[in-house]
C-alpha cells in the first residue's frame, strides 16, 4: 500500500479542524489559540465552532472578539444595529482572556478549545493595580501623579464638570456622524489643545504639525501615564466600574479576592467619579480620532503611514487599549441629557419647592442625575441637570426576559410581564428628580446615608487555607450586596459592561435585585460564584464545579455562564450556598507564563491531524474511523440515574462563610447573610440487564473543567471501500473522482483517531478501575 501524498492528506483531513497557537506580534503577550479548517473553504465547514453563539445582543458586552449575535435573523433592530457597525471603525487589537465566546460550550457544561487554553493566562490572574485599594481616595503617589497630570507640566487641564459633561455630549454626538473626518486638522486641533489638554511637544508627524497623527500621539502618552487612571486591564476594575459611577447611596457593596474596600466618604466618591469621567472623555477624543483615520483610510482621505501604525503599537499599552473599550461602550450605550432649570421665583420660595412626581417602574430609578449650579453673584441664575442614561434601556429589558426564559426561572411569565410594564412607564415617563443643590447640603446627607448604612457591607473571604496559598485562582470569587435598582442593575441596563465574565453576574444580579419575591425568600447577600436554592430549582454559576457537573443532567440550562436544574442539593430549603473545592495541583503549577499556550509549536504538534506519524510515511490504514454500536456480541443493557446533590459537612465541622455576621436592610429581608460552605458529593445508581443496581458517590473536590470536542465534517472529496489489510478500517479512495460534492455518510467521520473501545459496563465490573478513571 502506498503512502498517502499532500494533495491526498488535505482531501482526507478536508473537514477535520486543526488547531494553531499564535502570537500576534511582539510584546502582545500570550499567543492566541484558534481553530481551522485550511483544507476545505466550503461555508458550512469553516463555520463549525465549537462554543455556542451569543443569543442576545443585549449581551453583545460579554465579549470584544468580532460577532454576530442570533437573534440577527429575527429581529429588524438587530440587523440595523450590524450593518452600523459594520461601518469603518479603529479596530482595538486587545481582548479579554479567557475568550468568553468559548466560555460556553457546545455541551451543557463544558468550554471550548480557546477558553481551556487562555485560563491559565487570563486576566484573573494579573495583581493588583498599585495604589489602587480603594474605591475612594488613593495612595499618595497616585494623588500626586493626578496633580503633576493637571499642571502646567502635564497633560490636562482641570475642567469644571460642567465643561466636562458638555464635552462628552458632544463627543457622543460627533462618534454618531462621524463629523470629525470632515473638519481640518487645525480646527480639531485647536478643539484639542486650547480648551481641554496642553500642548504636547512631541511630534510623530512632522509634515503637519497639526495632523491627527500628532492629536492621537498625545492622547495616548497622557492616557498611558502611570499611576493616574483606572486600568481595566485588572478584572476587579472592570466589575466596579458601575460602582464608581453609581455606588453609595444604597452602598452597594462587592467582595472578591482583591484588597479593594469601599470609599468612606461622599467627598472621595466625588472625586473619583470625576476622574473616571475624565479618563472616559480623553479615551473617546482618542477613539473619535482612530475612526476618523479608519475612514479616512477607506476613503483615501487620510492614512496611518506604516511607521505610524508600528509607533502606536508601541506606545498604546494594553491600559490604554481597555480605556478604548470603555470608551467604545460608553459612546455606543450612554446618553447625556442636558436640561436647564428655571431659578426660582419669589413664589416658590414662599410656598416651598415642589418635586416632580418620580418616574414608575424599577427602571425609571436607574436614571443617574447630577445638579450643576454655575457660581455667580446672581442667585437667579439658572442651573442645569445632566441625566446619564442609557441609549438602548429596552433592548437590555428584552435581553433580561430573555435570560431568565432560558433559565426557566419561577414564575416567568408573571415576571416578564410586570418588567415590560415597568420598562414603557419608565421610559415614557421619567422625570429627572432634582437633588439638593448645594454641595456641602449633599456631601452632609450622603455621609449620614453612608454612616446608617455601614452594616450593609461584607467582610473578608473566609476560606480555609486561603492566608496559606497566595496563588491566584484562575476564576476570581465575588459576592455583592444585592439592592433594587443598585449599581449592579445599573451597568446591565445602561449597557456599560466591559469585556469579561462581569456580563454573566449583572445578570444574575438584575434579575435578582428586580424579583421582589427571590429578594424576599434569598436575602440580599449573593455569592455570585456559587449557587442557591429557589422555589424548587437550583441555580449554579458555571464558576462552581457543581454548576458544570449537574448541567449535564436531564432538565437542565445554561445561559450566559449560570445552570438552572431541578436536581435539588439534600438538606437545602432556599437560599445560597457555597461549595469548597481545591486547585488542581497540577494546574496550579502550570499558570501564568508556565502554561501550556506558551508552547505553540508544542501545542499544534500535539494536536496535529497525523498524531505522531511522520507526514512522509502516512498509509491509509493508519486511521481509524469509529464507529457507534459496532459490537460483534451486543452489550448488556446499562441504565444510569442520577440520585442525589449531596452537600456533606465539612471535614473540620467548622462553616466557613465569606461574610461577617451583619444585619441586611429590613425593608429587604431579616435573614443574616450567612453563607455555608459545603463538600459535595454526586450519588448514581447503576443497573446492568436489569439486575439490582448498585450505588456508586463521586466527590466534587477538585475545580476541574470539561472541554467539548470540536465539530468535524465528512470529506467532500473522498470514498470509502472495505480494505483486506485490515477489517477495522475502510480502505481510501483519494481520487474523489465518483463523490465529490456529495459527502459521505454521518456515520462516517474523519480526523478522529481511535484510541480503545471499552463499554461502560465494563467499568461497572471492578469498582476501584471506575474511580480512577473519573
Amino acid at each position: 500500500m502506498s503512502t498517502l501524498t499532500d494533495s491526498e492528506i488535505e482531501k482526507l483531513f478536508s473537514g477535520a479542524p486543526q488547531y494553531f497557537a499564535r502570537s500576534e506580534g511582539h510584546c502582545s503577550g500570550a499567543p492566541n489559540p484558534s481553530v481551522a479548517f485550511p483544507f476545505d473553504e466550503a461555508l458550512e465547514i469553516r463555520d463549525l465552532t465549537d462554543h455556542v453563539q451569543i443569543e442576545d445582543r443585549a449581551w453583545s458586552g460579554l465579549t470584544a472578539w468580532p460577532h454576530l449575535t442570533r437573534d440577527l435573523n429575527q429581529d429588524a433592530a438587530a440587523r440595523a444595529q450590524a450593518v452600523d457597525s459594520r461601518k469603518a471603525h479603529f479596530f482595538i487589537r486587545c481582548r479579554e482572556r479567557p475568550n468568553m465566546l468559548s466560555m460556553q460550550g457546545l455541551e451543557k457544561g463544558t468550554m471550548g478549545f480557546s477558553a481551556a487554553l487562555e485560563l491559565a493566562v487570563g486576566d484573573a490572574l494579573e495583581e493588583e493595580q498599585f495604589g489602587f485599594d480603594s474605591v475612594g481616595k488613593k495612595a499618595h503617589a497616585i494623588v500626586e501623579a493626578r496633580e503633576r497630570m493637571l499642571s502646567s507640566l502635564g497633560y490636562l487641564r482641570r475642567l469644571p464638570e460642567t465643561e466636562l459633561l458638555d464635552r462628552l455630549k458632544r463627543n457622543a454626538e460627533l462618534y454618531r456622524v462621524n463629523d470629525l473626518r470632515k473638519k481640518t486638522s487645525v480646527q480639531t486641533y485647536q478643539d484639542l489643545f486650547h480648551t481641554f489638554m496642553r500642548p504636547c511637544n512631541s511630534v510623530v508627524d512632522k509634515r503637519d504639525h497639526y495632523s491627527l497623527t500628532n492629536q492621537i500621539n498625545a492622547l495616548i502618552k497622557c492616557l498611558g501615564t502611570a499611576n493616574v487612571w483606572f486600568d481595566f486591564t485588572h478584572v476587579e476594575w472592570r466589575i466596579r466600574l458601575g460602582q464608581i459611577l453609581w455606588g453609595g447611596e444604597d452602598n452597594d457593596e462587592l467582595e472578591d479576592t482583591s484588597s479593594i474596600h469601599d470609599a468612606s466618604s461622599a467627598g472621595e466618591r466625588a472625586e473619583e467619579k470625576y476622574w473616571l469621567l475624565m479618563q472616559i472623555l480623553v479615551a473617546t477624543e482618542l477613539l473619535i480620532r482612530l475612526d476618523a483615520i479608519t475612514e479616512g483610510e477607506e476613503y483615501g482621505v487620510e492614512a496611518f503611514r506604516p511607521v505610524d501604525v508600528v509607533h502606536f503599537e508601541r506606545a498604546a499599552t494594553p491600559m490604554v487599549k481597555w480605556s478604548l473599550h470603555l470608551a467604545r461602550s460608553w459612546l455606543d450605550n450612554i446618553e447625556i441629557e442636558k436640561i436647564k432649570e428655571d431659578p426660582p421665583s419669589d413664589a416658590s420660595e414662599t410656598k416651598g419647592t415642589t418635586t416632580p412626581p418620580p418616574a414608575t417602574g424599577w427602571l425609571g430609578a436607574l436614571f443617574s442625575k447630577f445638579i450643576v449650579r454655575q457660581h455667580h453673584e446672581d442667585k437667579t441664575t439658572a442651573s442645569h441637570t445632566y441625566t446619564i442614561k442609557g441609549r438602548n434601556p429596552q433592548q437590555q429589558v428584552d435581553g433580561l426576559t430573555h435570560f431568565a426564559k432560558k433559565l426557566l426561572w419561577p414564575n416567568i411569565d408573571t415576571y416578564e410581564g410586570l418588567i415590560a410594564k415597568n420598562a414603557r412607564q419608565s421610559i415614557i415617563n421619567s422625570v429627572p428628580k432634582p437633588a439638593p443643590t448645594n454641595a456641602s447640603e449633599r456631601s452632609s446627607k450622603s455621609s449620614e446615608s453612608n454612616g446608617s448604612k455601614r452594616g450593609l457591607y461584607f467582610g473578608a473571604w473566609d476560606r480555609p487555607g486561603s492566608q496559606k496559598d497566595k496563588t491566584r485562582p484562575q476564576r476570581r470569587k465575588l459576592a455583592a450586596a444585592l439592592h433594587p435598582s443598585g449599581w449592579l442593575s445599573k451597568s446591565y441596563i445602561y449597557g456599560l459592561v466591559l469585556p469579561g465574565d462581569g456580563m454573566c453576574h449583572f445578570l444574575m444580579a438584575t434579575l435578582l435585585e428586580n424579583d421582589s419575591k427571590a429578594m424576599e425568600r434569598l436575602g440580599s447577600f449573593a455569592n455570585l460564584c456559587g449557587g442557591f436554592v429557589y422555589s424548587g430549582k437550583s441555580f449554579w454559576s458555571t464558576s462552581c464545579i457543581v454548576g458544570r457537573v449537574i448541567a449535564a443532567g436531564q432538565g437542565s440550562a445554561e445561559c450566559m455562564g449560570w445552570v438552572s436544574s431541578d436536581i435539588l442539593p439534600l438538606g437545602i430549603d432556599e437560599g445560597w450556598v457555597n461549595i469548597e473545592v481545591e486547585e488542581v495541583a497540577e494546574d496550579k503549577a502550570h499558570l501564568g507564563k508556565k502554561a501550556r499556550l506558551w508552547a505553540k509549536k508544542r501545542v499544534e504538534r500535539e494536536s496535529s491531524i497525523l498524531g505522531d506519524a511522520d507526514e512522509y510515511s502516512v498509509f491509509p490504514a493508519d486511521f481509524i474511523i469509529p464507529h457507534e454500536n459496532n459490537y460483534s456480541t451486543p452489550p448488556p443493557l446499562i441504565s444510569v440515574t442520577l440520585r442525589s446533590l449531596e452537600l456533606l459537612s465539612p471535614a473540620n465541622s467548622i462553616q466557613s462563610t465569606p461574610f461577617t455576621k451583619l444585619t441586611p436592610p429590613a425593608s429587604v429581608s431579616n435573614k443574616e447573610p450567612e453563607l455555608l460552605s459545603f463538600p459535595a458529593n454526586v450519588n448514581f445508581a447503576v443497573s446492568i440487564d436489569g439486575f439490582t443496581a448498585e450505588n456508586f458517590s463521586f466527590s466534587l473536590s477538585y475545580d476541574i473543567n470539561f472541554v467539548t470536542a470540536h465539530p468535524c465534517s465528512p470529506s467532500h472529496r473522498v470514498r470509502f471501500v472495505k480494505s483486506p489489510s485490515s477489517p477495522t478500517i475502510q480502505q481510501i479512495d483519494v481520487s474523489g473522482s465518483d463523490t465529490f460534492g456529495q459527502g459521505s455518510r454521518p456515520a462516517h467521520r474523519t480526523g478522529k483517531t481511535k484510541r480503545s473501545q471499552v463499554h461502560v459496563s465494563q467499568l461497572t465490573l471492578v469498582r476501584p478501575s471506575l474511580t480512577q478513571i473519573l
